[in-house]
């Protein structure tokens, strides 16, 4: 197999890095305003953790039957920092590799994850919003409150926004440098092919 272009392989090894600071930093973050909240409240999820208005949130959510969010609920912050890990380790893996097939399948690796990390999370919030307390103070016939799985979403008299954080971006990024690398690599590839069978 041929080897990675050299600006190809340092992005690699740069992009592959950047994930560290996912460590350090929110991933995606859920924002809420009313009339009764102009400044807005906020959610922000971490790799094994959540930070921001999560206790109001709780208390809003009460009323309309909806369960209390805790970290508890979340058993993927139990495994996702492994996860991130095996995924560093892959790229410095690849760097020093030097394989283009080991670069497609760091791309690959790369798009599986980011898929199946938001079906997780739209499962999630598909079932955090229609289970919902039937004795709670406020019942509205046929309402369900599933967040946004991404932009905006008018909730009775709230509006939501589920986005990326500093460090969903930061994965989005990354992901984005290391497909691009691919595809360029793979049309590389099939260029020297032609050559190689038409010489």
């Amino acid at each position: 197999m041929k080897k990675i272009r050299p600006v190809f392989r340092w992005l690699v090894l740069f992009a592959t890095l950047l994930l560290v600071t996912v460590y350090y930093l929110p991933i995606w973050s859920i924002q809420l305003w009313a009339p009764q909240y102009p400044e807005g409240l906020e959610m922000l999820i971490w790799i094994n953790n959540l930070s921001g208005n999560v206790d109001v949130i709780n208390d809003l959510n009460h009323y309309i039957g909806m369960g209390k969010i805790n970290v508890d609920m979340f058993p993927e912050f139990g495994y996702m920092v492994y996860i991130l890990g095996f995924v560093i380790f892959f790229g410095i893996t690849t760097f020093f590799v030097n394989k283009r097939f080991m670069l497609y399948l760091y791309s690959s690796l790369l798009i599986i994850a980011a898929v199946a990390a938001l079906i997780d999370f739209y499962q999630w919030e598909y079932i955090y919003g229609h289970t919902l307390d039937p004795r709670a103070a406020i019942i509205i016939e046929g309402q369900s409150y599933q967040p946004p799985l991404l932009g905006y979403k008018v909730l009775l008299n709230f509006t939501a926004l589920s986005m990326p954080s500093y460090g969903g971006w930061i994965l989005f990024g990354s992901g984005f440098t290391l497909v691009f690398a691919s595809i360029l690599e793979l049309f590389k590839a099939r260029k020297e092919r032609k050559k190689e069978h038409h010489g």
